[in-house]
């Protein structure tokens, strides 16, 4: 995943260019991750970026 983007903005991005998101993972708390699928059919997550996820992010 991109460090220059939050996992909120990368899913936005994917979203644009055409995948779907699947399941999401997402906690009030900003934990979690995002399944996508892209047309093929083929999932994949999308997690927080290690910045996302450093102490006092």
């Amino acid at each position: 995943m991109p460090t220059d983007r939050t996992r909120d903005e990368e899913v936005e991005r994917l979203k644009e260019l055409g995948e779907t998101e699947y399941k999401d993972h997402r906690k009030p708390d900003r934990t979690g991750w995002v399944t996508m699928a892209n047309p093929e059919g083929n999932v994949f997550c999308v997690e927080r970026s290690a910045a996302e996820r450093a102490p006092g992010a």
